[in-house]
């Protein structure tokens, strides 16, 4: 099987497997940071199979939808890629991308690096940014129904992984305890460049809410 036919063994393999998936997290998000992966690529030294895959496959079973549980998508991605013949080294290092490419709070340290990771990252973080990202964050709100705002709780910009992924904050904390946090953690100078433009757009976006919601506007 060629690396071709391989990636298109893997599209028609995530569509299949997120059919049913949340708004936010679907087969079209990965296509979105698939095709950003591709951009950033251009000007990159990397490995493009490596970031083919890891792109279609970064959020194969993200463990919100499984119970917390971080195994369940390197254990599917693994068995997929073993079954269509790709490189054992190969799909070592796609793993390692799928296990190191979340926020998880924004106060880990990263126990994997990698050109490749470098780029799936920066692209998974580009669809949490400008109006997709304002789309998709309150997208997943209703699907946890969570309160749009909520003056009296203040975002929490000091969680621990645990408490980021327990948190059911109002939906406009998550922009500054993750969304408004990304520009900064941008790895690559494409990602940084369209990081800045989508980060202006949230700016603007919040101005604009918060006026609406003092009935200034």
């Amino acid at each position: 099987m060629t690396s071709k036919e391989q990636i298109n063994k893997t599209i028609a393999f995530v569509k299949e497997q997120l059919t049913n998936a949340e708004g936010g997290h679907d087969w079209f998000h990965i296509e979105r940071v698939y095709k950003n992966s591709l951009l950033i690529s251009k000007n990159e030294n990397v490995d493009v199979f490596i970031v083919q895959l890891g792109a279609l496959l970064h959020d194969i079973a993200d463990s919100k939808f499984h119970n917390g549980d971080e195994t369940v998508g390197p254990k599917v991605a693994r068995e997929f890629l073993f079954n269509i013949n790709v490189d054992s080294k190969a799909i070592e290092h796609v793993i390692k991308i799928i296990e190191n490419i979340s926020f998880k709070g924004g106060n880990e340290i990263q126990k994997f690096k990698s050109p490749e990771l470098d780029v799936v990252q920066d692209a998974d973080r580009l669809d949490a940014l400008g109006a997709i990202g304002i789309a998709r964050t309150f997208n997943y709100g209703g699907f946890k129904n969570r309160t749009l705002f909520n003056p009296d709780i203040k975002p929490n910009l000091n969680m621990s992984k645990e408490e980021y992924k327990a948190s059911s904050a109002p939906t406009i904390n998550h922009f500054y305890e993750k969304l408004l946090l990304l520009k900064d953690k941008m790895n690559t100078k494409t990602g940084k460049r369209i990081a800045e433009k989508r980060h202006k757009f949230m700016e603007l976006y919040l101005e604009q809410f918060y006026a609406e919601w003092d009935g200034k506007r």
